[in-house]
């Protein structure tokens, strides 16, 4: 079997976790406070928050941003439902607009239009681990006076390119242009188990920050407002200071991969069939997401073609790992029936014909070939039957 995620965890992770095992200080403490300096290092930025997973991070941002009843936050309907979720835990409202056709993020030409009177902040994802586009997002976020919170739970490391007419163009982390959300799920481009963490260079935010995830506390049983146990512990962190020394190599090896992947599906002959990711500076690949064509947008032919579905199927024959992320658009999904009304078409066609294949460092030579001549072997079987058939 061929996963489409592995964490990869080795002997450094092991020794971390048994000396926080055998100091007998499980809960937050001395690793969490490394964890938290050595990412905010990493970002670049004044503070790191960490919390115990990315939905509670981005629940905890909104809510120290002062976000809540009556407010309006602007997001992607293409994302894990999380993003949606944690707005609507706060007590505030998601306003979605349509995704990019190419980058699968939030379409900043688009967001203006959906500004009212009640919008309070811009959510963007950085899907996929591709940077969303933070140059234009800041630009809106700064004329309208929208605080800008970013999803960055598949995105560690990930770097945008900043053009300033006047200085050379340099590059930032994602989670460093407003208050980034972060995710340490196993499948993460690194892990803490289950974990998250909120970075920011606003002392305001951060303060009200730690107080949010620990019962609204600064104080051992002082508590100045409404706050949750969202605390990460020792253990969590001693493994996620270990991945993070590491997370630079994961990345670049999800890049070799990507980039290896996209030049033998050309050689192969695919490209008419599926639409291979953009190879963009910044992007990290948490995961790689083909799209597979739902017909021929060269010559409009709608005939019998292979689908998303039947790959994904064949695929799956041959114990190779795949993902569909995301089949259901947030606007879609039954846990929000009142905006099953709207329309967003890039997202919709989106959720047709995305499929993720196995990109993740743990790949050898032999995984990716075999990864490709699964993908054009299902693809010459479904074209031969079609022929019989029409013969």
């Amino acid at each position: 079997m061929i996963p489409i995620a592995k964490p990869l965890l080795g002997d450094e992770e092991k020794r971390a976790v048994l000396e926080v095992l055998d100091s007998a200080k499980l809960a937050q403490g001395e690793k969490v406070a490394a964890f938290e300096k050595a990412f905010a290092q990493f970002i670049g930025v004044k503070h790191a928050i960490a919390t115990s997973n990315g939905t509670t991070a981005l629940h905890a941002a909104i809510l120290a941003h002062g976000i809540g009843k009556n407010d309006e936050v602007i997001t992607t309907p293409f994302s894990f439902i999380a993003t949606a979720n944690a707005i609507v835990m706060a007590g505030a409202t998601p306003v979605f607009v349509d995704i990019e056709e190419n980058s699968f993020n939030i379409n900043p030409d688009l967001i203006e239009s959906a500004i009212t009177s009640k919008t309070k902040a811009i959510l963007p994802v950085h899907l996929f681990g591709r940077p969303a586009d933070m140059d234009k997002i800041m630009a809106i976020a700064q004329k309208h006076n929208l605080i800008v919170i970013e999803d960055a739970c598949q995105a560690h490391g990930a770097e945008c390119l900043i053009s300033n007419a006047n200085l050379p163009t340099t590059t930032k982390k994602v989670g460093s242009f407003g208050t980034g959300c972060f995710s340490f799920y196993p499948t993460k481009n690194m892990t803490t188990g289950e974990g998250g963490i909120i970075t920011t260079n606003n002392d305001e935010v951060a303060a009200k920050l730690r107080r949010i995830i620990s019962h609204g506390s600064e104080k051992r049983y002082h508590h100045l407002h409404l706050g949750y146990n969202y605390r990460m512990t020792d253990i969590s962190a001693a493994i996620g200071l270990e991945q993070l020394k590491k997370l630079p190599n994961f990345n670049q090896k999800r890049i070799e991969n990507a980039k290896y992947l996209n030049q033998k599906f050309q050689q192969k002959g695919l490209h008419s069939k599926i639409i291979v990711p953009e190879l963009v500076d910044g992007h990290v690949f948490h995961q790689y997401t083909i799209r597979v064509k739902t017909q021929d947008e060269e010559s409009n032919n709608n005939q019998s073609k292979l689908t998303r579905d039947i790959l994904l199927h064949q695929l799956t024959a041959k114990e190779i790992g795949t993902g569909v992320f995301y089949p259901i658009p947030i606007h879609k999904q039954q846990a929000y029936p009142h905006l099953n009304h709207l329309s967003f078409p890039h997202t919709e066609k989106a959720a047709e014909e995305v499929l993720s294949l196995p990109v993740h460092p743990g790949l050898t030579n032999d995984d990716l070939y075999e990864v490709v001549d699964a993908v054009t072997l299902a693809f010459k079987n479904f074209e031969d039957s079609a022929e019989i058939k029409n013969d």
